[in-house]
């Protein structure tokens, strides 16, 4: 009986590891650009 590797939970693991790494490229986005998109929105406050 030979032994056959189960995939199915390899490509979970793959989805899973795609998912952590999309999270900390938006975290990172979001921590070099959210002062500068706070300013924007504080100029248009400012405005009206």
């Amino acid at each position: 009986m030979l032994y056959q590797p189960r995939e199915e939970g390899q490509g979970l693991v793959e989805y899973a590891l795609i998912l952590v790494l999309v999270a900390v490229v938006v975290i990172v986005i979001l921590a070099i650009l959210g002062p500068t998109i706070g300013d924007v929105f504080s100029n248009i406050v400012t405005a009206l």
